[in-house]
């Protein structure tokens, strides 16, 4: 005889989703979707490419919202369902189902609750994430394309789209640094509380044996903004510098000087693109990336908010916010909220979403 009791799990479920909902407005987002429609359905709209995107993009996201509010509530009441088929059939192996389906919605629920934890200014941007090799040479560089690898990993699992924007390589392992865009909603929100240093403890593959070897590498996550407009860059503060493309251990990609490197004078921030193959479409990506940082950091210097938004980090002893140890015990720390597991191979492989969720939590207490 089955006899399934989930009604005070689905209940307490409930609860926390109707609380999701109304923070969410689906009504609103609903709008935002018939809005969006009608300007996509307009026969001129690709006359403008860049609004034209903009649109589109702003459209997917907001389907991708109400989409997942829709699956979770047809889910909920599927559950239910399949609570009460169990029982009056009496199959051990509905019931079994409907187990495995509460603990998948729980976690579903859990990361849509954080989610709605997500009201700063630039949370809902897709993010453009940079990682730099810091301290501990060929091991640091070997450790930011680990890094690298774990993020594209978790964008991967979640279905997320990626585009690797720059890439410059080591001279014997790894890389010197990286920047890729994760276009999501929320991607900025989400990624921005894995910004800081990093630090790797390993047993070395490239020093002598049975050494062990600290390393690290700085992760620096921003907004990427619609259009490089919002804050003005004259062409006297730039320095625009073309070359080729090049891959590992500088093999030539590209047969013309499409990559371009724009360095913003006053302050010395440098932005590399050539992922795409026209030297227009690279200084148009590369602005629209030079435009956040230095938005960023316009804000900064307004709010003295320089730890908030992007931080100082110097990838080095003293400033880590989380810790990868793989030798003499296995562990991942975040140094910050406490969170940890001892399997770094599945966090390597792109298992972030406890420390992202925790982190996230840890950032709001913060402001609270």
């Amino acid at each position: 005889m089955i006899d399934i009791d989930l009604t005070a799990e689905i209940a307490a479920l409930r609860t926390t989703f109707a609380d999701i909902r109304a923070v969410v407005d689906v009504d609103a987002v609903k709008a935002d979707i018939d809005r969006l429609n009608e300007a996509a359905g307009a026969p001129d709209l690709w006359d403008d490419t860049v609004n034209a995107q903009k649109v589109t993009s702003a459209l997917s996201h907001r389907q991708a919202d109400l989409a997942r509010i829709e699956s979770v509530e047809a889910r909920l009441d599927d559950l239910e369902v399949l609570v009460e088929l169990a029982n009056e059939a009496g199959d051990e192996e509905s019931a079994e189902e409907a187990k495995v389906e509460l603990e998948s919605l729980q976690k579903v629920i859990g990361d849509l609750e954080v989610q709605t934890l997500l009201d700063g200014e630039w949370d809902d941007r897709p993010a453009v994430i940079t990682i730099r090799s810091g301290a501990g040479g060929v091991d640091a560089a070997d450790f930011a394309e680990m890094l690298m690898r774990m993020y594209l990993r978790w964008a991967e699992k979640h279905k997320y789209p990626v585009t690797v924007m720059d890439t410059s390589y080591a001279e014997e392992a790894g890389i010197k640094s990286a920047t890729f865009e994760i276009d999501a909603p929320y991607a900025f929100g989400t990624l921005s509380v894995e910004a800081g240093t990093h630090r790797l403890v390993r047993m070395s593959p490239f020093g002598a044996a049975g050494k062990r070897q600290t390393s690290f590498a700085a992760v620096e996550v921003i907004p990427l903004m619609e259009e490089a407009g919002a804050v003005e860059i004259p062409e006297t503060d730039i320095r625009v510098d073309v070359f080729r493309s090049s891959g590992p251990g500088g093999q030539s990609v590209n047969t013309t000087d499409s990559a371009v490197r724009i360095t913003h004078l006053p302050t010395g921030t440098v932005v590399s693109m050539q992922n795409e193959k026209s030297q227009i479409q690279n200084r148009a990506a590369a602005l629209r990336v030079l435009q956040a940082r230095l938005l960023l950091l316009q804000r900064e210097a307004e709010a003295a908010q320089k730890k908030e938004l992007a931080g100082t980090i110097t990838a080095s002893w003293g400033d880590q916010m989380r810790s990868y140890v793989l030798a003499p015990y296995q562990m991942v720390k975040d140094l910050r909220t406490d969170y940890e597991v001892g399997n770094p191979s599945n966090v390597f492989d792109g298992d972030l979403d406890g420390f992202i969720a925790a982190g996230i939590r840890w950032r709001k207490q913060k402001t609270e």
